[in-house]
């Protein structure tokens, strides 16, 4: 009896440590999800634009941008936009995300760009105050800033 008893101790230890094992490690999270900024784009114009922000990992992260205040005089073919977004860090160095990432876009129509991947560091603080967004299409650079802090706070990640 006391073989049995150690043997079903043993097996239900394999299985918890087993169970732990496989268990799903915590995701990486970013805070808030979403902001509100109110950019300024030169001949694309300007206004409120909504920032989002996806935590991939503990170093990476992705960052969209879109707006139907600000506008395309020309339509664009999907993926022509190539997009350099510098957001200022207040725990360290600036952090860029870039790609050539968004859908077809009317002549008049609302400008989104990414998602746009970019390395990022737990304890990040990133906001598009001070920052920039550049364009880059056919050729002409499109350079957007703002003059206010994103709204509701800077995105953390963790």
């Amino acid at each position: 009896m006391k073989r049995l008893t150690t043997g079903a101790a043993l097996t239900a230890a394999v299985i918890a440590a087993t169970t732990l094992a496989f268990a799903p490690s915590a995701s990486a999270a970013v805070t808030p999800s979403s902001a509100t900024i109110t950019a300024s784009c030169g001949i694309f114009g300007g206004g409120t634009a909504t920032l989002t922000a996806t935590q991939v990992s503990s170093t990476s992260a992705t960052i969209t941008l879109s707006s139907t205040a600000i506008t395309t005089p020309l339509a664009l073919s999907a993926n022509s936009i190539s997009s350099t977004l510098t957001m200022t860090n207040s725990t360290g160095a600036n952090r860029v995300f870039s790609g050539t990432v968004n859908p077809a876009i009317p002549a008049g129509g609302a400008v989104k760009v990414g998602p746009l991947p970019g390395t990022v560091a737990v304890g990040d603080s990133l906001d598009f105050y001070q920052g920039s967004l550049k364009m880059v299409i056919f050729g002409i650079s499109v350079t957007c800033t703002s003059n206010a802090a994103q709204s509701p706070r800077p995105f953390v990640f963790s």
